[in-house]
């Protein structure tokens, strides 16, 4: 996809990400729009899927993973702009009997979804493990996951970290969310991840970093990222975000984590983004 419709679809992916958290006063706007621009690449741009016809074993498709479930408007938003359920779905975000619940769920049986998530510190052994069921079957395709910058503060992410280097899962491309901000404040106050390239190098990851907010940049990351696997070590990208990014009051603080705007701040945030492809 182009640049230009990459930006177009992302404003519209924003505009549901704010009308969805409004909707119910609950919800996760400011991780959300931050990594808006990075799903909309990745589900329009980057993945090898197959919306229409959704099956959870995902064979001969790229597979994508989201660690830090909490940030779900943005996911369902990018499901379904991209046809894997109706858009008009969206309204019923974090609503009683919903399968768009507030963290992603598979009892739901949500197409799009392939594992339950919110509980942090989880995605990454998933997402390990589908790459080496991928490898045992010879299907070449990949296996993307995300994850909070904050979420890295939970242990089973360095064990799988180990676990993937040692077994040589190279069909494997994990991307953190640096934005630097977690629910009670910023990372380094909170706890300090320290130097995170030199760490995921010292754990025997290849490292890449990139800005998530600028898609050429993000584009020629991503194809790096494809073709330094297979190498024999598995791939992280240490992406830069802004949380709440496209929404002025939102950005610059971690108060927006997960606090719906009310009746006159959804206004606010809908002035700043352009409806481009039709709200739900």
């Amino acid at each position: 996809m182009e640049t230009r419709e990459l930006l177009r679809t992302a404003s519209q992916v924003r505009r549901d990400i704010v009308r969805m958290v409004a909707g119910v006063n609950s919800g996760h706007p400011g991780g959300s729009l931050g990594c808006t621009d990075f799903l909309t690449l990745l589900y329009f741009d980057v993945m090898k899927h197959n919306s229409s016809d959704f099956s959870m074993d995902g064979e001969g498709e790229d597979l994508f993973f989201l660690s830090n479930g909490h940030i779900s408007p943005v996911w369902y938003s990018v499901l379904a702009r991209s046809g894997y359920f109706p858009i008009k779905d969206l309204g019923t975000f974090r609503k009683l009997s919903s399968k768009l619940q507030g963290h992603p769920s598979t009892d739901k049986k949500l197409p799009g979804v392939r594992m339950a998530s919110g509980s942090l510190g989880q995605g990454l052994s998933v997402g390990i493990g589908a790459a080496q069921v991928k490898k045992l079957n010879k299907d070449a395709s990949y296996v993307y996951t995300l994850h909070g910058d904050g979420e890295l503060q939970e242990g089973q992410i360095w064990e799988a970290a180990m676990y993937a280097a040692a077994n040589k899962v190279d069909n494997l491309i994990a991307t953190i969310d640096y934005n630097g901000r977690q629910i009670d404040g910023n990372v380094d106050d909170v706890l300090s991840l320290g130097n995170l390239n030199q760490k995921w190098q010292a754990f025997g990851w290849t490292v890449l970093e990139m800005d998530g907010h600028n898609f050429e940049e993000m584009k020629n990351t991503m194809l790096k990222a494809q073709s330094l696997s297979g190498q024999g070590k598995p791939i992280v990208i240490i992406m830069t975000t802004e949380m709440g990014q496209g929404v002025d009051y939102m950005m610059g603080s971690h108060k927006w984590h997960g606090v719906a705007p009310n009746a006159e701040q959804l206004v606010n945030a809908l002035n700043q983004l352009e409806e481009t492809l039709g709200d739900y």
